[in-house]
């Protein structure tokens, strides 16, 4: 399994007991989707290693205690602290307005006029405001993600039309004037 066909899951934090369980911290919206893990993959050395799970059960919201098939006090050691994924194509679809932050890179942002607002080179989900990073001729443009804002996603021909506050986009195309 390569790292490209595979999405970030959460990650390994910690042992839990002494019968070789550990906790995986999940990073998702929706943690329910996976409380019938039958697999994952633990990055180990650069190389996603498959992990066969015998039982889990939620520890918290966010977390799963988690029992690994032929379970051994090295394997559980190499799992810790390690990221964990999922092959993409266990995603289920989405339509509409929702999306994927991975499946968006690359889509154009186009305002309610059509206007270009650069090509998305990244999503932040790591500030309480998630954004798209774009690039938009050769400089770097912010953009919030806020759903009221999105008007349509089309995947056909890769873009994402939204309602932007007039200037927003001149904040960071039009030079400032220095004081003088």
């Amino acid at each position: 399994m390569r790292k490209e066909d595979c999405y970030l899951l959460g990650k390994i934090t910690r042992r839990h007991g002494l019968a070789g369980n550990v906790i995986l911290k999940l990073d998702t919206d929706q943690p329910e989707l996976y409380n019938k893990l039958e697999s994952i993959f633990v990055e180990i050395n650069g190389l996603l290693v498959p992990f066969f799970i015998e039982r889990s059960s939620w520890s918290k919201l966010d977390a799963l205690n988690i029992a690994f098939k032929n379970s051994s006090e090295a394997l559980v050691g190499q799992s810790l602290g390690k990221d964990v994924y999922l092959p993409l194509a266990s995603l289920p679809k989405l339509s509409g307005k929702q999306f994927y932050y991975h499946e968006i890179i690359g889509y154009s942002i186009l305002d309610e006029n059509d206007n270009d607002c650069g090509i998305i080179r990244s999503v932040n989900d790591q500030t309480a405001q998630v954004y798209f990073v774009t690039n938009l001729d050769g400089k770097e443009v912010v953009i919030p993600m806020i759903k009221d804002w999105i008007i349509e996603v089309n995947r056909e021909e890769r873009f994402i039309k939204m309602q932007l506050p007039e200037g927003l986009i001149d904040v960071f195309m039009v030079p400032s004037k220095k004081d003088e």
